[in-house]
C-alpha cells in the first residue's frame, strides 16, 4: 500500500499549524457526544461531521485500501467509549484522531516500508523552496524521493506529530490532546521532524 500524501506547507517553519475549530463548535461536539450516551442516534452528528476528515487522514498515511476499515473502526470505538469522554477536559475531534492514530500504529511497519519504497522510485523531484517541495504529492505516480526518505527516517513519535499537523490539520493543542502528551512535547517533536526534513530536502546527499 502506498500512502497518497499531500503535505501542506502549513506544518513547517514560519507557518501556523492547522486551523483551529471554533470554540462554539468544540462545545457543541462535546454536548452532542454527551447527549448521545442517553440518545445513541445523536452520535450520527459526530459521525457525519468528522468521518470524512478521519478517513482522509488514514488514507493519506496508509493508502485508500485500508482507510475504510480503519475509519469505520475509529468511530465504532468512539461510539462504544463515548460515555468515557469528558468534554470539560477534551475536544471531540482530537479524541477521534487519537483513536485513529492508535489504530494506525498497528500498521507502522507497513507505513515505513511504503515511504522507503517511494524513496527508491526513479521519479523527478519537485524544484523550489523546501516548503514547496514538501507540499508536492507523495504517490506512486509522482513522488518526492527525498521527502519519502526523510519521513521514513523520522522516529515514529516525531512522524505522528508531524502528520497529525500536516495531514490532520490539527492545532498543537489538539495534537497534544490526541496523543495524550504535553504541548511542549508536541513542539519539540515537530521541531525535530522539521529539522530532519529540511536537512534532507536541502542536502539529499
Amino acid at each position: 500500500m502506498t500512502p497518497d500524501v499531500a503535505l501542506p506547507a502549513v506544518a513547517f517553519p514560519g507557518r501556523w499549524p492547522g486551523a483551529a475549530v471554533p470554540d462554539t463548535a468544540m462545545d457543541e461536539d462535546g454536548r452532542v457526544l454527551e447527549a448521545s450516551v442517553r440518545e445513541p442516534d445523536r452520535f450520527t452528528v459526530i459521525f457525519d461531521r468528522y468521518f470524512g476528515q478521519v478517513h482522509a487522514y488514514v488514507a493519506r498515511r496508509l493508502g485508500t485500501d485500508i482507510a475504510d476499515d480503519l475509519a469505520a473502526e475509529t468511530f465504532l470505538i468512539a461510539f462504544r467509549q463515548r460515555e468515557r469522554f469528558d468534554r470539560r477536559n477534551g475536544v471531540v475531534r482530537a479524541w477521534l484522531y487519537g483513536i485513529a492514530t492508535n489504530l494506525i500504529r498497528r500498521h507502522r511497519r507497513d507505513e515505513v516500508r511504503a515511504w522507503r519504497a517511494i524513496a527508491k522510485l526513479p521519479l523527478p523531484v519537485p524544484v523550489g523552496a523546501p516548503e514547496d517541495r514538501i507540499a508536492a504529492q507523495v504517490t506512486a505516480q509522482g513522488a518526492s524521493r527525498e521527502l519519502a526518505a526523510a519521513l521514513a527516517k523520522l522516529s515514529a513519535k516525531d512522524r505522528e506529530v508531524l502528520l497529525l499537523v500536516a495531514l490532520g490539520d490539527l492545532t498543537y493543542d489538539e495534537v497534544a490532546a490526541a496523543l495524550g502528551i504535553a504541548y511542549g512535547t508536541v513542539c519539540s517533536r515537530l521541531s525535530r521532524a522539521r529539522r530532519t526534513l529540511r536537512a534532507t530536502l536541502e542536502d539529499p546527499s
